[in-house]
């Protein structure tokens, strides 16, 4: 028998507290525990098992658009109270906290870019500014987008995510869903291709209105894609609802989308798109 031996399980105890908070991220489908820094590197898709967490703008338009060539426009919209909500916290109090938090202006931004050398209008929603939910500031700037994009030819993209319209603007909200979807009308008569990315979650006035109008209409993996939540239909149809029937995956196998696309796969899939469109690097 050896004298000296090395003992069969470590003598060193971790517990929870002494790991430190924001640098690992547990992968809701695996179980598995993955460094924020290799999930960053990634756009934050977990390596393993292909689950899409939520991107931010600016690392979605650095995925999306070459390098260098995003121009911002229209950062000088301002959201207003019209309606003076009151609340536990008032509006202008939750806008000033999602500005903090998230360093955005309003829940979109919008601008010119190129894609593989195509130009191109994007419009990117981040879900982290209050739920990306359409107030009348993210309809205008939509349909800016899209206006661009007739002006000046330009085929258009907008990168979907949000709870829906925003509540804290009551009508004025849910009259942004006719605005896009009309900007979109003219676009299409003018045979300008657009091209929607669903993003989790996509849903109710957004999904309703410009998501779903789409020349081509693409999803992320795994994507939450609908109009009410689950509970409320269930309520309103008093019917059993299938298994994961607001699940991108089911809604293709559907028909309501064409395409399923990995989201490191997606910049290539919407340049194949554009040049079957018939632009070009000379466009």
């Amino acid at each position: 028998m050896a004298i000296f031996s090395k003992p069969q399980y470590s003598t060193i105890s971790i517990k929870r507290k002494d790991i430190p908070k924001g640098v690992w991220t547990r992968c809701p489908i695996s179980g598995e525990t993955v460094y924020n820094r290799d999930l960053e590197r990634n756009f934050m898709v977990v390596a393993k098992s292909g689950y899409h967490f939520p991107l931010p703008f600016d690392k979605r338009i650095e995925l999306l658009c070459d390098d260098g060539t995003f121009n911002e426009m229209w950062q000088d919209l301002e959201t207003v109270d019209a309606l003076k909500f009151t609340g536990e916290v008032s509006y202008v109090e939750k806008l000033a906290r999602s500005r903090e938090k998230t360093g955005m202006r309003e829940a979109v931004v919008s601008g010119c870019a190129k894609l593989g050398g195509i130009a191109i209008a994007i419009s990117v929603m981040d879900f982290r500014f209050l739920g990306a939910s359409m107030g009348s500031v993210v309809g205008e700037k939509i349909t800016r987008t899209i206006e661009l994009g007739l002006e000046k030819n330009l085929p258009v993209i907008l990168v979907c995510a949000s709870g829906g319209a925003r509540m804290y603007e009551g009508i004025l909200s849910l009259m942004q869903m006719a605005k896009t979807s009309a900007a979109l009308a003219k676009l299409k008569e003018a045979r300008v291709p657009y091209i929607s990315v669903l993003t989790n979650p996509t849903m109710a006035g957004v999904m309703a209105s410009f998501a779903s109008l789409g020349d081509i209409i693409i999803a992320e993996p795994g994507a939450l894609i609908g109009f009410a939540g689950p509970r409320v239909i269930k309520e309103t149809t008093r019917q059993d609802l299938p298994k994961g029937f607001q699940t991108a995956e089911f809604l293709l196998s559907h028909g309501l989308i064409d395409q399923i696309v990995h989201r490191l796969e997606l910049k290539g899939r919407l340049e194949f798109f554009l040049r079957s469109f018939g632009y070009g690097s000379g466009n």
